[in-house]
Protein backbone atom coordinates (compact mmCIF):
# COMPACT_ATOMS: atom_id res chain seq x y z
CA UNK A 1 0.00 0.00 0.00
CA UNK A 2 1.69 3.33 -0.58
CA UNK A 3 0.16 6.66 0.79
CA UNK A 4 -0.34 9.69 -0.89
CA UNK A 5 0.57 11.77 2.58
CA UNK A 6 1.33 11.25 6.43
CA UNK A 7 0.43 13.32 8.82
CA UNK A 8 2.52 13.52 11.61
CA UNK A 9 1.09 15.33 14.94
CA UNK A 10 2.77 16.51 18.39
CA UNK A 11 1.23 18.47 21.15
CA UNK A 12 2.00 22.47 21.53
CA UNK A 13 1.72 24.42 24.18
CA UNK A 14 1.29 27.66 22.41
CA UNK A 15 -0.16 27.75 18.75
CA UNK A 16 1.35 31.69 18.26
CA UNK A 17 5.03 30.57 18.83
CA UNK A 18 4.81 26.67 17.02
CA UNK A 19 3.27 28.60 14.07
CA UNK A 20 5.77 31.85 14.12
CA UNK A 21 8.33 28.87 14.26
CA UNK A 22 7.48 26.64 11.83
CA UNK A 23 7.00 29.79 9.34
CA UNK A 24 10.45 31.09 9.82
CA UNK A 25 12.02 28.26 8.84
CA UNK A 26 10.18 28.39 5.79
CA UNK A 27 7.36 25.45 6.04
CA UNK A 28 3.88 26.88 4.69
CA UNK A 29 0.68 26.37 6.95
CA UNK A 30 -2.13 24.45 5.24
CA UNK A 31 -5.75 25.25 6.26
CA UNK A 32 -8.96 27.45 4.99
CA UNK A 33 -10.48 27.90 8.33
CA UNK A 34 -9.32 29.86 10.73
CA UNK A 35 -9.64 30.11 14.54
CA UNK A 36 -10.14 33.07 16.69
CA UNK A 37 -6.63 33.42 17.25
CA UNK A 38 -6.53 33.80 13.60
CA UNK A 39 -4.72 30.99 12.41
CA UNK A 40 -5.41 27.65 10.78
CA UNK A 41 -7.33 25.37 12.47
CA UNK A 42 -5.86 22.75 12.66
CA UNK A 43 -2.96 24.10 12.25
CA UNK A 44 -0.68 21.99 10.02
CA UNK A 45 2.75 22.96 8.14
CA UNK A 46 3.68 21.37 4.75
CA UNK A 47 6.63 19.58 4.77
CA UNK A 48 7.60 18.32 1.64
CA UNK A 49 4.63 16.93 -0.77
CA UNK A 50 4.09 13.95 1.05
CA UNK A 51 3.96 14.88 4.75
CA UNK A 52 2.68 17.50 7.10
CA UNK A 53 2.77 18.03 10.66
CA UNK A 54 -0.01 18.65 12.87
CA UNK A 55 -0.14 20.80 15.59
CA UNK A 56 -2.31 20.29 18.39
CA UNK A 57 -2.63 22.12 21.67
CA UNK A 58 -1.81 19.88 24.63
CA UNK A 59 -5.58 19.61 25.86
CA UNK A 60 -6.44 18.44 22.36
CA UNK A 61 -3.52 16.36 22.03
CA UNK A 62 -4.63 14.52 25.53
CA UNK A 63 -8.04 14.00 24.33
CA UNK A 64 -6.40 12.11 20.73
CA UNK A 65 -4.06 9.31 22.93
CA UNK A 66 -6.69 8.48 24.81
CA UNK A 67 -5.87 7.38 28.32
CA UNK A 68 -2.41 7.64 27.72
CA UNK A 69 0.33 10.06 29.02
CA UNK A 70 2.21 12.27 26.58
CA UNK A 71 6.13 11.98 27.17
CA UNK A 72 7.66 14.42 29.61
CA UNK A 73 9.42 17.26 27.80
CA UNK A 74 12.92 15.53 28.34
CA UNK A 75 12.20 12.34 26.37
CA UNK A 76 11.45 11.72 22.97
CA UNK A 77 9.90 8.80 21.69
CA UNK A 78 9.89 10.58 17.86
CA UNK A 79 12.33 11.87 15.39
CA UNK A 80 10.63 14.02 12.62
CA UNK A 81 13.70 13.44 9.81
CA UNK A 82 13.60 15.83 7.04
CA UNK A 83 16.25 14.80 4.04
CA UNK A 84 17.60 17.55 2.16
CA UNK A 85 19.65 17.43 -0.85
CA UNK A 86 22.87 19.25 0.05
CA UNK A 87 25.41 19.92 3.07
CA UNK A 88 24.46 23.60 2.48
CA UNK A 89 20.62 23.34 2.64
CA UNK A 90 20.72 21.20 5.87
CA UNK A 91 23.11 24.19 7.11
CA UNK A 92 20.59 26.55 6.03
CA UNK A 93 17.26 25.22 7.77
CA UNK A 94 19.87 24.78 10.76
CA UNK A 95 20.48 27.54 10.83
CA UNK A 96 17.07 28.85 10.67
CA UNK A 97 15.75 26.92 13.57
CA UNK A 98 18.33 27.84 15.89
CA UNK A 99 17.28 32.24 14.40
CA UNK A 100 14.22 30.95 15.61
CA UNK A 101 14.68 29.65 18.97
CA UNK A 102 15.27 26.13 18.59
CA UNK A 103 17.55 24.31 20.71
CA UNK A 104 20.41 22.61 18.71
CA UNK A 105 20.70 19.61 20.01
CA UNK A 106 23.99 17.87 17.29
CA UNK A 107 25.47 20.69 15.43
CA UNK A 108 25.12 19.75 11.76
CA UNK A 109 28.50 18.26 10.22
CA UNK A 110 29.92 14.90 8.98
CA UNK A 111 28.42 12.18 11.36
CA UNK A 112 29.00 8.73 11.07
CA UNK A 113 25.25 7.83 9.12
CA UNK A 114 26.19 11.31 7.00
CA UNK A 115 25.62 14.72 7.23
CA UNK A 116 23.30 15.87 9.64
CA UNK A 117 21.98 17.92 12.63
CA UNK A 118 18.92 18.20 14.99
CA UNK A 119 17.38 20.42 16.77
CA UNK A 120 14.49 20.63 19.46
CA UNK A 121 11.45 22.87 18.09
CA UNK A 122 9.31 25.48 21.27
CA UNK A 123 7.81 22.44 22.63
CA UNK A 124 11.02 19.98 22.88
CA UNK A 125 9.92 17.74 19.53
CA UNK A 126 13.27 16.77 18.22
CA UNK A 127 14.15 16.93 14.05
CA UNK A 128 16.97 15.92 12.61
CA UNK A 129 18.02 17.32 9.27
CA UNK A 130 20.14 15.42 6.86
CA UNK A 131 21.44 15.30 3.16
CA UNK A 132 19.40 12.58 1.76
CA UNK A 133 21.51 10.60 0.50
CA UNK A 134 22.22 9.31 3.87
CA UNK A 135 20.67 6.50 5.80
CA UNK A 136 16.88 7.77 4.36
CA UNK A 137 18.09 6.31 1.04
CA UNK A 138 19.67 3.10 2.40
Amino acid sequence: MKLDRATVCLPTKDRRVSHAFYTALGFAAVGDELEDDGLPEPLQFEISAGLRVMLIPLRGFGWVIGGRKRSPRDAHECLVVIGLATDAAVDELMRRAQDAGAEIVIEAGNQQWGYAGAFADPDGHMWQVTRADGFLTR
